[in-house]
């Protein structure tokens, strides 16, 4: 499966579980650790944590597909899923603004999503 098509699944999955504020950056031209960036909100440790976890969970059973790398998992404040060419942040609000991403890759494109918030 190629990295966009992963990355697009991937926000169906974050959807799935209320996450909300989703921007998926394309950083194939500024990056040689990825070629997509997903950064999700959610509203607390433990819809972080699911959201994480749902994510890994499709992935796995639908595209048999693990991460490289998960970070974060155990205290659901900011959760990486290293997926090779696609990394998922999922945050709650407050550390995804102290931390800023969107601000340090402001020259990535934006990937229009169809649906990018779920309430």
């Amino acid at each position: 499966m190629q990295a966009r098509e992963t990355a697009l699944k991937v926000v169906e999955y974050a959807l799935d579980k209320k996450g909300f504020n989703l921007k998926l950056l394309e950083v194939i031209e500024l990056s040689s650790l990825t070629d997509y960036l997903l950064l999700v909100s959610g509203r607390s440790d433990r819809q972080v944590q699911a959201i994480a976890e749902n994510i890994k969970l499709e992935l796995k059973n639908r595209e048999d597909l693990l991460p490289l790398a998960i970070e974060g998992m155990s205290q659901g404040r900011w959760v990486l899923l290293d997926y090779g060419g696609v990394m998922v942040h999922v945050f709650q609000q407050s550390v995804r603004e102290f931390y800023d991403l969107e601000g340090l890759w402001s020259e990535a494109p934006e990937v229009p999503l169809e649906r990018t918030d779920a309430g």
